[in-house]
């Protein structure tokens, strides 16, 4: 028996809604907005960068699904005032603004412009798992592992959530998160929080660029540096599938573009990547490689290159890359 994470799809939303239901905290917590729930959850399932992530339980019958993690980069504007408005729920909010026309979850080009100038604001909406689950290590790895992976590179500001129930709230703290305190207005240690008295009102965790709390693993959010080489879209894309294997004929079929556009585009990225970085093709002294080898060694390269800097394959606005460069220039 394993436990797997993938992208969450709209026929699994029905599913979702009745897990919310039946959570112990979260379906309380909605009440009858929960009728709006499922309706909000699709409006945001075709926007690139706000994360669903489905959990399935992989047996040898089949799969179930567990739960999904479900986090966007918001205005800042909301951050601030889920941090400052007393007995403000996430979820709920977050719906009714959804489907009322004040939707704060930024779009993908507000996304792409706030990652190029550093300025993103992430919100955790729900980590919908039971807490029978949620304590099983391996289901608590995977959900720990999804995250990472799906927003390490971006460029955060801040990040922010709300404990879906009292297991989340020490699995937070133990992956580094911070309590925000409303009174002071800053990230501080925990307050003496147990079963009973959790569910009171809404506790916010989560930790921002600023902050001294540099020990546990969720502070690699906020070392990446920015992007140096400018992929565009089409190209992030490529490369995204390619990480995984498969020959450009391979890559054709699973990105649904011919053999030649697949080549145009490999063109387009060694050429971006040299401009930018010079160094990771170059070839070691008095080297006699065919040219067939030296493409592949190339492709090797670059993917083992963007395994360590994901910032490479985030969105980015080259403008705005080229104007800090230019800043930078100056001073």
């Amino acid at each position: 028996m394993t436990v797997r994470y993938r992208s969450l799809v709209k026929k699994d939303v029905p599913n979702l809604v009745a897990q919310v239901a039946a959570h112990p905290v979260l379906g309380p917590r909605y009440g009858p907005s929960l009728n709006d729930f499922g309706t909000a959850l699709v409006r945001t399932l075709g926007r690139n960068y706000e994360i669903a992530c489905a959990f399935d339980e992989v047996n040898a019958s089949g799969a179930r699904l567990l739960g999904a993690g479900l986090a966007g980069f918001v205005t800042a504007e909301f951050l601030q005032e889920v941090k400052s408005t007393l007995g403000l729920w996430v979820g709920p909010e977050l719906v009714k603004r959804i489907l009322h026309g004040t939707n704060p979850l930024l779009s993908d080009a507000e996304v792409r412009d706030a990652n190029s100038r550093r300025e993103l604001n992430l919100l955790v909406w729900h980590t919908v798992i039971h807490p029978n689950d949620l304590n099983r290590p391996e289901v608590g790895v995977t959900a720990a592992n999804a995250f990472f992976y799906n927003f390490l590179g971006f460029q955060v500001t801040e990040m922010l959530g709300q404990a879906d129930c009292f297991e989340q709230l020490q699995a937070s703290r133990n992956l580094g998160c911070c309590y925000f305190d409303r009174r002071s207005g800053c990230y501080s240690d925990f307050p003496d929080v147990n079963q009973t008295n959790f569910e009171r009102e809404p506790h916010n965790l989560g930790l921002d660029r600023q902050s001294t709390y540099t020990q546990g693993h969720l502070w690699s959010l906020f070392c990446c540096p920015p992007a140096q080489i400018g992929f565009s879209s089409s190209e992030q894309r490529l490369l995204r599938t390619a990480l995984d294997g498969g020959t450009d004929e391979e890559l054709s079929e699973e990105l649904c573009i011919s053999l030649t556009a697949v080549k145009k585009c490999w063109r387009g990225i060694y050429d971006r990547t040299a401009e930018s970085l010079l160094h990771l093709f170059a070839d070691p002294p008095q080297q006699n490689t065919s040219i067939p080898e030296r493409g592949k060694e190339r492709r090797r390269r670059l993917l083992t290159y963007l395994r360590d800097h994901p910032e490479e394959l985030r969105p980015v606005s080259r403008k705005i890359l080229r104007q800090g460069a230019e800043v930078r220039q100056e001073l």
